[in-house]
């Protein structure tokens, strides 16, 4: 197999080394399902992505997600960095400042702020739906909220693309030191084919609007392996619905900055922009590896 051009990412980093990692393959034509994942597999980041070809014409490119142990629809940091990777190698044209990307969970659209190191891509997030709420709404979750209070919100089992538990903390200090009961999030998220637990709690500035970010987030996605997410674009997309949807006249309820990934060593800075209740999650992305993939395929 020829070499193909390979990027390593840092997606919605504050500042470099701060965000989420992510490998693209650029051209992923012809490689099967089973070379993909055993690709992924080997290079052991939480996904993976491939780049291809668009299969419908409202597409601006197709993209494959992958994580070491299987492929997924849809995932918010990679989306964002393949649409960074497509541009950044001129793989697609944006059509009035906005990409389209093909992905499991259908054609959804990038929008394009700024250029060069400053520029942001912010995704349309798929529509979410509450499905339950309340901390009587599996009898496991008490178990996976072990150890923090809870803030206004009740807890939520919130679907979107993906499915995840939601709980609002009572503030910023307990979650960013709380060590949650990892195993009881993993029963919880293997009972309820879900992702896992994604914790949030608004930030202690006097006047967050004013502040850096304006609500912090832990992600614990044990449904696919992962103790704790450093940044997570498409839970943070649950969260802003779930937010904008209990709280309509709320500070929040327009958009707002995310901090995430600081209790496991990251710095990251997702922004959440909520337009006539449609969400949309982005951030910079950095990238770190520009290299050549020499890998023969072999399944």
């Amino acid at each position: 197999m020829p070499p193909i051009r390979y990027l390593h990412l840092d997606v919605f980093a504050a500042a470099h080394g701060g965000g989420n990692h992510l490998g693209v393959v650029t051209d992923a034509t012809g490689w099967s399902d089973a070379q993909m994942q055993r690709f992924a597999r080997w290079t052991d980041l939480v996904e993976t992505t491939f780049l291809l070809p668009p299969s419908t014409p409202d597409a601006s490119y197709r993209v494959r997600i992958f994580t070491p142990h299987k492929e997924i629809p849809f995932a918010g940091h990679p989306s964002i960095g393949s649409a960074h990777a497509v541009l950044e190698c001129g793989l697609a044209t944006p059509r009035d400042g906005v990409l389209w990307q093909e992905c499991g969970a259908g054609v959804l659209p990038i929008r394009i702020e700024g250029a060069g190191d400053t520029r942001q891509l912010l995704l349309q997030s798929p529509q979410a739906t509450v499905e339950k709420t309340g901390t009587d709404a599996h009898p496991l979750l008490a178990a996976a909220l072990s150890g923090i209070g809870l803030g206004a919100l009740p807890p939520a089992y919130v679907a979107g693309g993906r499915h995840w538990w939601l709980a609002e903390c009572a503030d910023e200090a307990s979650l960013r030191a709380w060590q949650p009961d990892h195993a009881a999030i993993g029963a919880l998220a293997r009972a309820t084919d879900s992702l896992g637990l994604c914790a949030f709690a608004r930030a202690a500035h006097p006047d967050y609007q004013l502040a850096d970010y304006q609500l912090v987030v832990r992600a614990f996605p044990a449904g696919v392996g992962i103790v704790e997410d450093p940044a997570s674009g498409a839970a943070n997309g649950l969260i802003a619905a779930y937010i904008a949807h209990a709280e309509p006249h709320g500070p929040l309820a327009a958009g707002y900055t995310v901090s995430q990934g600081r209790e496991i060593g990251h710095d990251a800075s997702l922004r959440v922009r909520i337009i006539d209740g449609t969400v949309w999650i982005g951030g910079r992305t950095n990238t770190v590896i520009d290299g050549a993939l020499h890998w023969n395929g072999l399944a």
